[in-house]
Order: structure tokens, then sequence, then C-alpha cells
């Protein structure tokens, strides 16, 4: 089944030309993004997730990701029998924040930068992991 909200890339010598997901009528495409237009309204770990994309590429782009989203877990839960667990979107939110702080520990280092808190005035750990 084909529901084209996997992104079709043209690659050209290894680079990425451009990259859009294809229209498309199938049904089950139109389920999944009425599915995801309605998680951006929930507390879960996926409304979370659309919340913070539609505000950076706009909403029909985040919608197309989070049906894309929850058409891999319907296809890893007809399939593999997965059990899904929502974390909840306090929980994705703080895993958010911490890779935000590690690419931007790792950024400072790579500039020659540490960077300091500033309600204790102490350096915070150079170590990257």
């Amino acid at each position: 089944m084909k529901n084209a909200l996997a992104p079709k890339n043209k690659i050209s010598g290894g680079r990425l030309l451009s990259s859009r997901t294809q229209p498309s009528a199938n049904r089950a495409a139109a389920i999944l993004r009425l599915a995801a237009m309605s998680l951006g309204r929930t507390e879960t770990a996926l409304g979370a997730f659309y919340r913070r994309l539609a505000y950076r590429v706009g909403k029909a782009k985040a919608i197309t990701a989070t049906a894309r989203k929850l058409a891999i877990l319907v296809y890893r839960t007809l399939k593999d029998g997965l059990v899904y667990q929502d974390p909840g979107a306090a929980a994705y939110d703080a895993h958010h924040r911490t890779r935000l702080r590690r690419r931007l520990r790792q950024r400072a280092t790579a500039l020659g930068f540490t960077l300091v808190n500033l309600e204790t005035g102490e350096q915070l750990e150079t170590v990257v992991s």
C-alpha cells in the first residue's frame, strides 16, 4: 500500500536536489492526516512533536510529518506487535531540551567557548557525550 506520506527525494551525485511528498488520493493517508491534525490538540508526545514542527515549518508540513510517524507506528504495531506507550508531552519536551543542550554544548566546544550557568555562575561541564 503506497500512501504517499514518505518524501520523494530527488538525488543527483549524492546531493539532495529536492524533497516533496507526492499528492495522493489514498484513503489511509487521508485518515492518518486527519488523526495527525487532531493530535495537535492533545497532551501526547506526538502532539508535542506536531506543535514543535508546526511552529518551525508550518502546519501543512507538520501534519504530513506527524501522519508519517503515525503510519510507522501503525505498521510496527501490525507487523511486530508493538505496544505503544505514550510518554506524554512533558517527557517529549524534556528529551528535546536535553538534545538541544547537548548540541549547544558541542557547538560551543567546537568554537572554543564554554557554557556558564546564569543562575549559579558556574561553568557547565565541557565533556560531550
